[in-house]
């Protein structure tokens, strides 16, 4: 298991469009990957999750990556948010 804390940068935060590509993203990879917010923890995989912890632009999250391709996984995620989500 790998894990890393990330800041939230989009103005309008885990909306529909990031919340989307974020799981996107999250899907090319065989391991499990979730994310920890100050209510829980959320599928990432699954944009309902994802929408339901209602992230907000300054939020920190920690990305969780278990399995085979865990570090790919959390370096792809990480550079999206770095990268804005698309935003």
């Amino acid at each position: 298991m790998v894990s890393k804390k990330v800041t939230i940068k989009n103005p309008t935060g885990l909306h529909l469009r990031p919340a989307g590509i974020l799981c996107n993203e999250a899907i090319k990879y065989q391991s499990k990957v979730t994310f920890g917010y100050c209510g829980g923890i959320a599928n990432a995989k699954s944009v309902l999750s994802v929408l339901g912890a209602c992230i907000k632009c300054g939020d920190e999250i920690e990305l969780i990556c278990e399995g085979i391709d865990e570090q790919d996984a959390l370096d792809g995620l990480t550079g999206a948010i770095d990268d804005g989500l698309g935003e």
